[in-house]
């Protein structure tokens, strides 16, 4: 029974120019004089360094260690020795540079020990591990790790695994070629991500145009034993992309806010199970690639390469001819020119072109938009890019989210189509960039709100916390003070109160209290003059001495107050 083909809306027709680069079969490109290898090669977290400068590294050993579970390892590609570990240029539209391991190559070229896995008596997430730990991304383009994506839906059955096999842009061959040559690996490969996944068919998915490809796989998959479907779907750009094949060859259409597991569909590029099978049956991480050589060169062919190889030095195998003025990365859709010459392959190169300028000729200058519709036609996701493109060009970002911009898989079949030569896809990656840039001040200055409101906080709870310790302690001195003055108190005759508890604070306070007024009276008392009219015995007895004197002097007055007649004398004296 024949497997039942559904359509996606738009799409184009490019030229395609494959013919040029699969008239040989892949070759092994040499060893470079220098291996530089990004840190950074996939959707996630950026492995950490595991090597120094100085070190000796063997070929596959680990040189940068996954940081999280959206990541994945990073080998070397060759052995030989660390001389830099620190920023480089790499292939990426920005040109800013990141880190890298750079090995200089001892020509050896010898491996770590490394040995077949026995997969199917391990539990899966051992094997997903694995994976991660062998650096098995999508070797499509998207880079995105595996093992994350092998891990099935907790709640929806996996109903299809799609293998992508449709390599739908131009001049790229090289998944045309590893499939005329390598289909029993891929297709060992595709059996182990269907044993961890458990879905309900394999449909694997190869556009009408590699005649010799979908036979290769058809006899890979008999020979086997295997009930994957092989199906050739019709040429038409980007079929190659997961949403659209998933539509294809399922009838299913993937929302922006789901992913494909959502609705029971798992896709995988054909060079992505190829390289899951070298990691489980051979033990070889992800150290090399096919890549495409294709362009403005003489000698167009496809070569397994190195991670970490220098483009220039690579391009020199197709023999680029002399009006050669760049490269592209990519297909001409999707691509981009590499920002110098020497960067590196990393595992998203699937093809590299050489650009001249009669190759690919400038394009008319960019004319006022006309609304005629023609982009909105051939976009595959249905969005309206005419739209998209006045609210980014105006920069009003927010309306540009609200005509689905995220949505745009930046296909450029509205730039090809585009009547007025408006480079949209330029537009909107601009506008999305900007928003991911605001995005990113936001948080970072929403974050450096909640660290100031925890510091005041923080500030605020620990002088609350202070004075609470001051005032327990208070008032523990006071009910300690007024205990004291109670118990001399009851030395005295009078009953000692009973001293208030510790933790009662309203008693604390009233302690405190009295124990201040009980101060106060205190003071005065040790402050107030004595009482001048008390006469002690000392004085009464020196007053009646001097009163017998009078006596006989005959001096003796009418009698005076004791206080008054001790003080005649002095008075006389004064006088």
């Amino acid at each position: 029974m024949l497997q039942k083909l559904f359509k996606f809306k738009g799409g184009i027709k490019p030229a395609y120019n494959k013919q040029q680069s699969v008239t040989e079969p892949i070759a092994q490109a040499p060893l470079p004089t220098r291996l530089v290898i990004p840190l950074h090669q996939s959707i996630g977290g950026t492995p950490r360094p595991v090597v120094a400068v100085g070190d000796h590294v063997l070929k596959g050993q680990l040189i940068g260690e996954a940081d999280g579970w959206i990541s994945a390892a990073v080998h070397a590609s060759t052995s030989g020795t660390v001389v830099a570990v620190g920023p480089r240029i790499v292939p990426h539209p920005s040109g800013l540079p990141i880190d890298c391991v750079v090995i200089a190559p001892d020509g050896e070229d010898r491996w770590i020990d490394h040995q077949p896995l026995d997969y199917k008596s391990m539990e899966p997430e051992a094997v997903r591990e694995y994976l991660q730990q062998s650096g098995v991304v999508g070797l499509g383009g998207a880079v995105f790790p595996s093992h994350a994506k092998l891990t099935p839906s907790q709640t929806v059955p996996m109903a299809e695994l799609v293998i992508n096999g449709a390599e739908c842009e131009p001049w790229i061959t090289c998944d045309d070629l590893l499939m005329r040559e390598r289909a029993d690996e891929i297709v060992a490969g595709i059996g182990l991500f269907r044993d961890l996944l458990q879905p309900q068919k394999v449909l694997i998915g190869i556009e009408d145009n590699k005649p010799e490809a979908i036979a290769a796989m058809t006899a890979a998959v008999k020979a086997a034993g295997e009930t994957h479907e092989v199906i050739a779907v019709p040429t038409l750009y980007p079929a190659g992309g997961a949403k659209q094949l998933i539509r294809v060859l399922t009838g299913k259409e993937v929302p922006a806010a789901k992913r494909s597991t959502d609705l029971g569909v798992q896709c995988f590029n054909v060079a992505t199970a190829w390289a899951a099978w070298r990691a489980v049956a051979h033990g070889e991480p992800v150290i090399s690639r096919i890549v495409t050589l294709t362009g403005n060169t003489e000698r167009p062919r496809n070569w397994e390469v190195r991670i970490g190889t220098p483009i220039d030095e690579l391009l020199k195998l197709a023999g680029p001819r002399a009006d050669t003025d760049g490269v592209i990365m990519g297909g001409p859709m999707m691509g981009f020119l590499i920002p110098a010459p020497d960067v590196p392959v990393i595992k998203a190169t699937n093809c590299l072109i050489a650009h001249s300028p009669s190759l690919f000729p400038p394009k008319p200058p960019e004319m006022p938009c006309i609304r005629c519709g023609e982009c909105a036609r051939a976009c595959p996701h249905e969005l309206q890019p005419f739209e998209l493109y006045w609210w980014s060009r105006a920069k009003n970002f927010g309306k540009a989210q609200e005509y689905n911009l995220f949505d745009c898989i930046e296909c450029g079949c509205c730039s090809y189509v585009c009547p007025a030569h408006i480079p949209l896809v330029q537009y909107f990656r601009f506008a999305k960039s900007e928003i991911w840039a605001r995005e990113k001040d936001r948080k970072m200055a929403e974050g450096a709100k909640e660290r100031f409101e925890f510091k005041q906080f923080r500030d605020e709870r620990e002088k609350a916390e202070k004075a609470e310790k001051l005032a327990r302690a208070a008032a523990a001195q006071a009910a300690r003070k007024a205990a004291e003055a109670a118990a001399a108190a009851s030395g005295e005759g009078g009953a000692a109160p009973a001293a208030p508890p510790a933790d009662d604070p309203e008693a604390a306070r009233k302690a405190t209290i009295a124990a201040a007024l009980e101060r106060a009276r205190a003071q005065r008392a040790a402050v107030q003059p004595k009482n001048t009219e008390t006469v002690s015995p000392e004085q009464a007895r020196e007053i009646a001495a001097i009163d017998a004197l009078r006596i006989q002097a005959g001096l003796q007055a009418e009698p005076e107050a004791p206080a008054m007649a001790a003080l005649e004398p002095h008075a006389r004296k004064d006088a």
